[in-house]
Order: structure tokens, then sequence, then C-alpha cells
């Protein structure tokens, strides 16, 4: 059940009626007609815009329209009151009855509470991580291994069918410059002194990597030129680092379901079939660019170039695709991936890539909408940086990486789930402080305890009522009698429960994970507060004297345990059942 589309359903039937019986013209579009939370609390449990934005097209005043609806309204057996404000707004209230009425429903569907048709089977590719396989990966790695994993949990729970999707980006200059940099350590593990000169990888991460080719190869490396070696280093390092990468990513919980290498993509003529398809759509041709803002005229070289007309679906100018000398632009390749991804059959694409991608954001966009003919949507999601801080000062580098904090060191310090949730607690586009004093301090200020401490209650709850020998399963607590849950702070935790379906559709329609952990931090809040009003009201407790009465109550914290887990699972978090 979701109440707020049931009730938003009685609104929509109100106002055919209305255009039916003559009070409102018909044919009237009410797909805009939406039914929320109030902004302020005081004004209702529910509100709809109904009268505001069918005035305009009904040529009526606002007022007219609400009070018309709110007579009807009040009709129904569920709406206690419907109050019309201001100029036409139309605040509503439900009778107890509607709201008890979900702790029953949450408790047999379980975690499945929330589930949505939403999707209706979509297909869709979420690619996230994609880090390049030259080293361990970094914390901003980490964050976008998080949104991304958790946004395709969020969507297959809204009904979409998701494939999570690596990109391997190895067919750039930066994978020699890895291979030139594990020579050294091959070279280092044959008892010589590695040079590592500016531009390679200086980590230690690499050094069991040169031990491994020696292992292989003894010291017949030694000798030989550049160009005997470079490509089989190439090769063997790489193969090492997305191992590295995926039992990293493993330790996070994230999996991924396809993994595709740029490097597979040359000499297979996939490139070049992309480039065909965009010819015969007319937006490639032979050009020469304007010269970049800032350039003086001096400083630049007129040349010919194979360009994709990428102006003609937003972007600021063309991109090339080719260079003058017949080599593939870096663009080029992402061409064909994304050809693939089209041609794979997925209806909608999400890219999450870190905030130096900015100014790749439009092209991609441009060439999906060419690629497709407007059938596939791509949204790029840019992942903000994260900041380290431990007693107020920032973290230093890793010594194994080199140059940065490893996601495995981030993992050890505090474990998978603390990292998951906090770097959630901030949208994606906004920059993060990850403050290892706050995430390990057990207060209100750490969202990840005080959720899973929400938990954790839930669960002592049932053990001392398990110790005072009542019956509290799923099935015992889904038939107690929920009329005793009439407190408004027992109400206002049911409500918030009732949110629960409708941000779930919320987060996947506007791919935003955090509000998922955003929302679990206020169901913990409201279930805390009604908790610690239990030490002053005897009546408020979850364990009465009373049978039927202590049934009621367990039932409704049981039923904020299981949106706890259903929300955590969707964040990828594993839920405490006891604080130590």
């Amino acid at each position: 059940m979701n109440l707020f589309a049931d009730i938003r359903e009685l609104v929509v039937a109100e106002l055919e009626a209305l255009m039916s019986s003559g009070v409102l013209p018909g044919g009237l579009d009410l797909s805009a007609v939406a039914v929320e939370p109030p902004r302020d609390a005081g004004h209702g449990e529910m509100a709809t815009n109904a009268a505001m934005v069918l005035a305009k097209p009904a040529g009526m005043q606002p007022r007219a329209i609400a009070d018309a609806l709110a007579a009807r309204l009040m009709e129904d057996p569920r709406v206690a009151g419907a109050d019309v404000a201001g100029p036409g707004f139309l605040n509503l209230r439900l009778e107890p009855a509607a709201w008890q009425g979900l702790v029953r429903e949450v408790l047999e569907k379980g975690t499945g509470y929330g589930r949505s048709g939403l999707g209706g089977g979509r297909r869709v590719n979420v690619e996230f991580v994609s880090a390049n396989p030259t080293g361990p990966m970094h914390v901003a790695h980490a964050r976008g291994a998080v949104v991304g994993d958790a946004l395709a949990s969020l969507l297959d729970f809204a009904g979409y069918a998701v494939t999570r999707e690596y990109y391997i980006n190895d067919g750039g200059g930066q994978v020699d410059v890895l291979a030139r940099s594990a020579y050294e350590r091959y070279r280092e593990a044959n008892g010589l002194s590695p040079e590592i000169a500016e531009g390679l990888y200086p980590g230690d991460y690499l050094i069991p990597v040169g031990e491994a080719l020696k292992a292989m190869h003894g010291d017949r490396m030694l000798d030989m030129p550049e160009g005997e070696w470079l490509a089989e280093v190439r090769v063997f390092a790489t193969d090492m680092m997305m191992a590295m990468i995926r039992h990293d990513l493993a330790a996070l919980g994230v999996t991924m379901d396809v993994y595709s290498s740029e490097k597979a993509l040359y000499g297979t003529g996939q490139i070049e079939a992309a480039l065909e398809r965009l010819k015969g759509l007319g937006l490639i041709y032979t050009g020469v660019l304007e010269p970049p803002k800032g350039k003086a005229p001096e400083d630049w070289e007129a040349r010919e170039q194979t360009l994709f007309r990428s102006t003609a679906f937003g972007d600021d100018q063309d991109r090339p695709v080719q260079k003058s000398d017949g080599s593939w632009t870096y663009f080029a390749p992402d061409i064909a991936y994304h050809w693939n991804k089209v041609e794979r059959g997925f209806d909608e694409l999400i890219n999450i890539f870190g905030a130096d991608h900015s100014g790749y954001v439009k092209r991609l966009k441009a060439v999906v909408a060419a690629l497709s003919e407007n059938k596939v949507s791509l949204d790029i999601k840019l992942i903000q940086l994260v900041k380290l801080l431990k007693g107020g000062q920032i973290v230093k580098m890793s010594k194994r990486a080199g140059t940065f904090v490893t996601l495995r060191d981030l993992i050890d310090e505090v474990g998978p789930d603390v990292v998951r949730f906090v770097m959630l607690t901030r949208k994606n586009d906004v920059a993060l402080d990850f403050d290892f004093d706050k995430v390990t301090e057990q207060s209100k200020d750490n969202p990840v305890f005080y959720v899973q401490y929400a938990n954790a209650r839930v669960n002592s709850i049932l053990r001392k009522a398990r110790d005072a020998g009542l019956d509290v399963s799923d099935a015992s607590l889904s038939a107690a009698h929920l009329a005793h849950l009439g407190h408004e702070a027992e109400l206002e935790v049911i409500r918030k429960l009732g949110e629960w379906p409708r941000l779930v559709e919320i987060a996947a329609k506007g791919h935003e994970p955090h509000r998922v952990a955003f929302y679990l931090y206020e169901l913990a809040s409201d279930f805390h507060g009604l908790w610690n009003r239990g030490n002053d009201d005897d009546s408020l407790r979850f364990i009465q004297g009373d049978t039927a009465k202590s049934l009621a109550k367990i039932a409704l914290a049981r039923a904020v345990g299981v949106v706890i887990c259903a929300g955590l699972g969707i964040l990828g978090v594993t839920p405490v059942e006891e604080m130590r």
C-alpha cells in the first residue's frame, strides 16, 4: 500500500466526478495533481495541489475548486478532515484507522513493503567506478562505488531491471605508464634498484606485480628492449590491478554484472561501426574547430579533423572523433562503448563520474541521443570529492598507494557499513567530509550509529517481550488490535512509515539514493523520540501490563525495524541487532 498514492487516486476520482457533474469543465488534464506531505505538519497529514493546478485551465477560482473537492473527499471514510487554506490549498487529515492499517501491511509484506512497479521492468544500465586499472581505488572511487551500487539497488526495488557495469579504461597511454612502472618493480625483484622516474607510479602496490613477473619470467626480460616486453607486461599488470580492484569492491559489498574493456573496442570494427551509424544520420563531417577560449590566434593551429555534430543535441561545440593523422581521439571509443550499450537494448543509461568529468557530460548525452535517435536517455551523476579528517586534521596519504588514501585503507579503518552509509549522507554533487571521529562516536550526530541503534532497540523490545512470554512473531503481531496505537507520538511514527513507498519512488525517479539515508535518519529520530517519551509516560512504553496493548505497540516497533532493514538493504548496509 502506498497511502499517498491511494489518496491521490481518491482525489483524481472525485475530480473526475466533479467534471462529470458539470461542476468542473470536462477534459481537464489531471496528471499534475499531487498528494504529498504538507510543508508544515501542523497543517495536516497530506496536502493536494489540485485546486491550484486546475484553476487556470478550468477558468475558475482555486478556492471554489478546493471547496467542492473538500466536500466530496469528506464522504470517504478514510478522510477525517479536508481544510481549505489560503487561496486554495487543500490540507487533509485521515482517520487513525487509515494509518494504523499500515503497521499490519508492513508486517505482512516484510522488507518488500514499499517495493514499487514504477520501473515496469525497464532495463537500466548503471555504469560506475570505471577506475583506470593503474592502481588501487582511492576514496573518491569509494564514494562513486557506493552511490552507483545503492542507486542500482534502489532502482531494482522500484521495479527496474538493472545491470551494474564497470568500464575498464585499459586502452590509453596510462596503461603503458603502468607497464613501465611494473617493469621497474620487476627489476627490483631481480635485485636491481628501481628507477621510478617522474611520471611513473611510485606506490608500493606494484611490488607484488614485479615479484609475480619475476616468478614467471625469472630474469629473462632484464636485457630486453622495451618494445619486446611492454605489451606482455601491460596485460599482466592490468590483470593484476583489476584483480585487486575486484577484491576491494567485494570488500565494500559491490559486485558488478559486467566488465567491459576499452581495449576490446580497438581493431574490432566497433569504433568504425558506431561512427558509421552517426555518419548515416548526417552527424559526421570534416571541418576545422574554432580556437578554444583563451587561446591567442598565434597559439592555435587550425587543422582539419573528423567531427561529430554534437551541437545539434545541445553541446557547446562539435567534438573531434578522428585526428588529422587518422588516429582516434579519446572520445571515439567512448562513442563505440555507448553505442554498444544502446544496441544491448537498455532503455536508460546512468553513468557515475568523478567531478573532473563535468566537461564531458554534454558530449556524451549528445552522442547517446544521436545514436538512439532520442529513444534512450543518459543521466550522468557527478561525484564530488571526499575530504578525510581525523582529530580535525586532514588525513595524510597512504604509503602503499603513494599519493592517496585507498578504499582498502578506509574499509580497514571503519568497516564497509560505515563507509557505505556515510558516503550517502550528502547528495552526490556536494562535497563530503568523512570525519573518522564523528563516524565512530555513539551520538545522534553520527547517522550510522543513530539508525543502527534504532534497529537494535527494536530487537531489544522483541527479546524482552519473548522473555515475558509474549508471542511476537510477525503473524501474531499482524493480528494485534492496532486501535491501541492512538497516541499522537505513535501516529507520528506510523505516518513516517507511510512515507516510505512514496520516498522510494521519488528517489528512484530522481536517481537519488541519498534520500534513503536521509529518510532512515528521520524514521530513527521519530522512533527514538517515541522511546524517550515512554520514560515519562508509562502508556507509551512498548511492553504493558495488558497483552493486547503490548502486542499493538510491539507491532509498531517491529514495523519500524522492518522498514529500517529494507532501507539499509538498499544502501548495502548490514543491520545490527545489538549495539556492542
